[in-house]
């Protein structure tokens, strides 16, 4: 493989890898569950050539308005040293094939979607890709510290369009999905912003940590897990809940809600003292968080087919 640290932008031959990264595929790893899981917790069935051509095009939907992203924000990612390596920065991919690759992509998967779905399905599809692409990325994240608080309804629309797929129509119970990584979003973003130390402050990023300082990030990590907590469980109470969920979400949002807890009791001189233990592990958790909870909404929705699930 060549080695781009070496070799000039304009000598680079960009990689079939390169152009795949600019569509942010650990992202879309859960736009894709979690649209999935919208899609088969609905009470209407989709045929599997139908579903499977549909969460498709919401995949490549999502890595469009990553790459989108990528284009916009090479400045910052150029200087925080969590994203320098991503493709633009590095010098593999060029801005303009960025941007063309985010356009050309957002534009065909609409298209798609809405031949293989609906039409409101691609309507939110393409909604929420304007969403992230302009309204979060090119003036929300650099603009306020509620950035993350806003932004996330960007990454919390695929479960509904999901269910828009199947049903062709809203319905409270997307809605629930649509705000369990609503609400789920911050206190994650918070966490990685927490040990990520000085990554946002070099880059000019108003995240939380930056305008109001780490104590008032760690308990606004603590407040939203508990909000969290009570979305998740209460949930158990819906349509798309049952036993099976209730047990699951009692046991993760205690730990969650621990791991909240002991991170807005530390201090700065704790955390830097074993590198940020606490704020590590509770990132770490809140990825399995979120998909075993969403894991367990399919689960409810599988064992229904079968006459059991729910209460």
């Amino acid at each position: 493989m060549t080695d781009t640290s070496t070799t000039p932008a304009g000598e680079y031959e960009a990689q079939f890898g390169d152009y795949f990264a600019l569509m942010k595929p650990r992202v879309m790893q859960l736009v894709v569950f979690t649209a999935l899981v919208g899609m088969l917790a609905a009470p209407v069935p989709v045929h599997p050539v139908i579903g499977f051509a549909s969460i498709l095009f919401v995949a490549i939907g999502a890595g469009a308005s990553g790459a989108l992203n990528m284009w916009w924000d090479a400045d910052i990612d150029a200087i925080m040293r969590r994203t320098q390596g991503r493709p633009i920065p590095s010098g593999r991919v060029q801005p303009g094939e960025a941007l063309a690759i985010g356009v050309a992509l957002s534009g065909m998967s609409v298209v798609m979607l809405g031949l293989a779905a609906n039409l409101l399905a691609a309507g939110m599809l393409l909604f929420t890709i304007l969403f992230y692409a302009v309204f979060y990325s090119m003036w929300l994240k650099r603009a306020t510290p509620q950035n993350i608080v806003i932004g996330g309804a960007a990454g919390a629309f695929p479960p509904v369009i999901g269910w828009i797929i199947a049903t062709g129509s809203f319905s409270v119970e997307a809605w629930l999905m649509f705000a369990l990584i609503f609400m789920w979003t911050p206190p994650h973003f918070w966490a990685l912003a927490l040990f990520m130390r000085s990554d946002y402050d070099d880059a000019k990023v108003p995240m939380l940590t930056v305008t109001h300082g780490r104590p008032a990030t760690r308990l606004h990590i603590l407040v939203y897990t508990v909000l969290l907590a009570a979305l998740a469980i209460g949930t158990a109470f819906t349509a798309i809940g049952g036993i099976f969920y209730f047990a699951l979400a009692l046991v993760l949002n205690a730990a969650f809600l621990l791991g909240a807890y002991r991170i807005w009791k530390r201090n700065e001189v704790i955390a830097e003292g074993d590198d940020y233990a606490e704020e590590r592990k509770f990132f770490r958790l809140s990825l399995a968080y979120l998909f075993l909870h969403f894991g367990a909404i399919l689960g409810e929705a599988a064992l229904r087919t079968f006459g059991l699930g729910g209460w």
